[in-house]
């Protein structure tokens, strides 16, 4: 009975001071050499790839916003503000019933299929809008020019990047609107382009934050 006993003592105090050893090593050691090291070599991506404009975080370049006007009295949407490049539709976002308090996005693809009427619907109204927001005195937006980013979604919704036809396609509209010269703008839009990950992986993309901040900036300078 004895024996019994001390031998079930012994393996409970081994497998604590092996719970114990584990905890510290995977628990505590190794999320801080990993913390780290991501720190040193990767700090811009290991705190969110933030990016700043005017002494503060605006934002991430891996996220996507909106570049709204505020609410109109009787509207349900707020309108598009015009004088910013937009990014893709984000039809996949949902709103966080649970907590009300932060009000939370949910990210998320829509899960319609190609042939959803419903999705057809969203496509269609997309890219009339696109062509009636775009088109402005002078340059004229005509359906065959507006690309598939314009008037789809991501998959998670969030998506940070337009294609570079889609950012050629908004100079007019955003010269227009913010006094600009065309060129000067579509000279933006080059400077911001993105090539290929590795010179192959991906396509061409401009990040729509870091786009919009530089116009801030040509236009405070302008």
């Amino acid at each position: 009975m004895n024996n019994s006993v001390s031998h079930t003592a012994r393996l409970l105090g081994a497998g604590l001071r092996a719970l114990l050893v584990l905890t510290l090593l995977t628990g505590v050691a190794y999320p801080l050499v990993v913390t780290g090291i991501a720190q040193a070599a990767f700090s811009g991506k290991a705190n969110g790839s933030q990016v700043s404009a005017d002494g503060r975080v605006v934002g991430s370049s891996l996220i996507g916003q909106s570049y709204r006007l505020p609410l109109g009295e009787g509207r349900q949407t707020p309108e598009a503000d015009l004088k910013w490049f937009q990014g893709r539709p984000a039809n996949g976002l949902g709103t966080n019933t649970v907590n009300t308090r932060y009000k939370l996005l949910l990210s998320g693809a829509t899960n319609l299929a190609a042939d959803n009427k419903v999705l057809i619907e969203q496509v269609e109204a997309a890219r009339s809008a696109v062509i009636k927001d775009n088109s402005v005195p002078g340059y004229t937006v005509r359906p065959e020019q507006v690309p598939a980013d314009a008037v789809t979604s991501s998959g998670s919704g969030l998506d940070p990047d337009i294609s570079p036809q889609y950012a050629d396609l908004q100079v007019h509209r955003v010269a227009a609107k913010n006094g600009l010269p065309v060129a000067r703008v579509a000279h933006l839009v080059e400077e911001h382009t993105e090539g290929r990950t590795l010179g192959f992986m991906g396509e061409p993309r401009v990040n729509v934050l870091e786009l919009n901040i530089a116009l801030k900036a040509l236009e405070a300078s302008h």
